[in-house]
């Protein structure tokens, strides 16, 4: 591909390259993200499981936030590869004595090779044409794994053994299946974030912007867009599975279309198309659940009157206004 190809999207696109500025601050954000996650176990503020739900969460945002925020696409789906990723990593932990590293891999498998079917299913909808397919595809995935044995059902998989990783790392230790998790989500970011700065993310960003004019340029939309659908579920698959070694169990939860709704909860409060949106939001949503759980069924009204003041008081999610406001500061300067 020609230096004028990969120019390519991001004219399509109508977004202004990033630039090396906008990269070390990224860069910058990135270490202090990963130094305070590191720190945060050892100052014994904050319970190590709580962290780790929100790591898994945060994974799971990061993975639809690149469907949704990059290539424009909104699906009411994306809780049959959560679930998916628990539900394989759980049974094969528990029934086949997997150890977790396998366990992790045989979920994100099953999540990835559901995704290609339901990708292939949906990915030729558009809007909400396409959000209502996956919507029922993740219907349908429920209902099997609500009838299908070896998810027992309402009861779901409980007991799973968190074992050692690789031999060497005892997982039933806190702190140390804490690290574990922690490198986990680094290594997912980081891969997400060089997956959106690549030049297939950029054909990503032109084809949410203008698809009609990405496909006038010679490029195939669909297998593109059905490319970044699969990955999204395998990223969604990996932090189910990972899910369900902290939490020892997988349950029906994971594939209720709520938590699909949960999930596009966090990417707009925290800054869809943003990196780092989407780990504020996960961060965000799971620690209202901790902290308000003592309100009961006040908790999602509550929850409600937040998210409402979110979408009228930051648009853009936290993150989103922040670079906005960087972005204006940087101006004036000028």
């Amino acid at each position: 591909m020609t230096g004028a190809t990969h120019a390519a999207p991001a004219a399509a696109s109508g977004a202004a390259p990033s630039g090396p500025l906008a990269a070390r601050a990224e860069i910058l954000a990135f270490l202090v993200m990963a130094g305070l996650l590191a720190a945060l176990p050892l100052t014994g503020l904050i319970y190590p499981y709580f962290l780790m739900q929100a790591l898994c969460f945060a994974i799971f945002a990061c993975a639809f936030n690149l469907l949704i925020g990059y290539v424009g696409l909104l699906s009411f789906g994306h809780a049959m590869f959560l679930g998916t990723g628990g539900y394989i990593a759980a049974h094969t932990a528990k029934v086949w004595g997997f150890p977790p590293e396998l366990a992790i891999l045989a979920g994100l498998a099953a999540a990835g090779a559901i995704g290609a079917v339901v990708g292939l299913l949906a990915i030729r909808r558009q809007g909400i044409y396409f959000a209502m397919t996956t919507l029922a595809l993740s219907q349908m995935v429920y209902f099997v794994y609500l009838q299908a044995p070896f998810t027992h059902g309402e009861d779901g998989i409980q007991s799973v053994p968190q074992g050692r990783l690789f031999g060497l790392f005892d997982l039933s230790q806190q702190q140390t299946f804490y690290y574990v998790v922690l490198a986990v989500f680094l290594i997912a970011f980081l891969l997400i974030r060089r997956i959106v700065n690549s030049p297939f993310g950029d054909i990503l960003k032109a084809i949410r912007e203008n698809e009609p004019r990405a496909i006038s340029l010679g490029y195939r939309t669909e297998r593109y867009k059905l490319m970044a659908f699969v990955l999204s579920a395998t990223l969604a698959g990996l932090a189910g599975s990972v899910k369900a070694l902290v939490a020892q169990n997988a349950s029906l939860t994971d594939v209720h279309w709520t938590m699909s709704g949960e999930v596009v909860l966090m990417c707009l409060v925290g800054g869809l198309g943003t990196i780092f949106g989407p780990v504020i939001g996960a961060v965000v949503i799971i620690a209202m659940q901790q902290y308000l759980a003592g309100f009961g069924q006040w908790v999602l009204v509550i929850q409600g009157v937040i998210f409402i003041a979110c979408v009228l008081a930051f648009r853009r999610g936290i993150v989103g206004e922040i670079i906005a406001f960087a972005q204006w500061r940087s101006a004036e300067k000028r």
